[in-house]
């Protein structure tokens, strides 16, 4: 099975929703969520050259010369946004494409938008090699693991999968 940035994100936000993702059970079509970040999305980057790009199974929302940026409409989980990134900066680092990541949160209800800046260093590199052999380890099982409530799985695209 081929890895994916947001099966990486889903990994880190919710190991079972990454397995329902990546075993084509797809519930996001029907989401308001996704409806609204993809939107927030193509607005971002109307009018723009440098925009989301596709190699191998990843897409980058934009890359310049020196960055690797992921768009996000908000920071409700930075840490599988980072780990997302740090993804696709190892995918185009192996096809001789160094570049720093880059996080920017459009927050909808406010006139600002966060940022945050990223390296692949050696040791996040291992970091990510550790995980990505634990994804997979992960998705070969037979099954997720149970569905265990959290606060964020109220606005979830697969709430109904997992508690009606």
């Amino acid at each position: 099975m081929r890895i994916t940035g947001t099966i990486v994100n889903y990994y880190i936000h919710c190991k079972r929703q990454c397995w329902l993702f990546a075993h084509k059970m797809n519930f996001e079509d029907d989401s308001e969520d996704v409806r609204i970040g993809r939107i927030l999305h193509e607005i971002r980057s109307e009018g723009r050259t440098n925009t989301e790009i596709q190699i191998e199974g990843i897409k980058v929302d934009k890359m310049t010369e020196e960055y690797v940026v992921e768009l996000k409409k908000s920071d409700a989980d930075v840490e599988a946004t980072k780990w997302q990134t740090l993804y696709y900066l190892y995918i185009l680092k192996q096809k001789g494409l160094e570049r720093k990541g880059r996080l920017e949160f459009i927050e909808r209800n406010k006139q600002m938008h966060k940022t945050a800046e990223l390296e692949l260093d050696n040791r996040t590199e291992l970091e990510l090699i550790r995980l990505l052999n634990d994804i997979e380890v992960y998705l070969q099982q037979d099954k997720p693991v149970p569905a265990i409530y959290a606060k964020k799985c109220e606005r979830c695209a697969y709430y109904a999968y997992c508690y009606i």
